[in-house]
């Protein structure tokens, strides 16, 4: 009677999961179809390199100091040294702060990559949850850099009726 029962619980439970319908969606692929985005990640890019530059001099000026003291350093009486290495200190952890107030969570390249990201973030989400509800999908899988799948057949890859469909 158990047996009976276990087996009728599987074929239950087997054809409860043929019946889910599902889709896989290259994400990455999407987003590279938008130029938006493209364009978007240009700036970004571009803005990150002019604040490494900013960053970069304020720490070359830092090491310009530390190497003049270095050099002088034993020419210098106590209270001199002190006074510089507090000052070269002071100036590291400015920059340090400098950094993080451009590159750091709340910085404010993460605030313009939101500005100009998350609108089409939402908009592509939006439209593969459109998508996924319009042709009756249970479930939307990502398969862009996802190493946990191994395989996935062409013919539950939505990725170009989603970007049809952003169009």
């Amino acid at each position: 009677m158990k047996r009976l029962i276990l087996t009728v619980s599987l074929l239950l439970s087997l054809t409860a999961l043929a019946a889910q319908n599902y889709i896989v969606v290259d994400s990455e692929k999407v987003f590279k179809s938008i130029d938006a985005y493209n364009k978007a990640l240009t700036e970004l890019d571009e803005l990150a390199r002019q604040y490494q530059a900013q960053v970069d001099g304020k720490y070359a000026v830092i090491e310009q100091l530390y190497e003049n003291y270095m050099a002088q350093k034993a020419s210098l009486p106590a209270q001199t040294r002190q006074s510089r290495e507090n000052a070269i200190l002071e100036q590291e952890k400015e920059a340090q702060q400098y950094q993080e107030s451009l590159f750091g969570n709340d910085g404010t390249l993460m605030k313009k990559r939101q500005e100009l990201i998350l609108p089409i973030q939402k908009r592509v989400f939006d439209t593969i949850d459109r998508y996924a509800k319009q042709v009756g999908a249970d479930l939307v899988l990502d398969a862009s850099n996802n190493p946990t799948m191994l395989y996935h057949s062409t013919r539950v890859d939505h990725t170009q009726q989603v970007i049809e469909a952003l169009k």
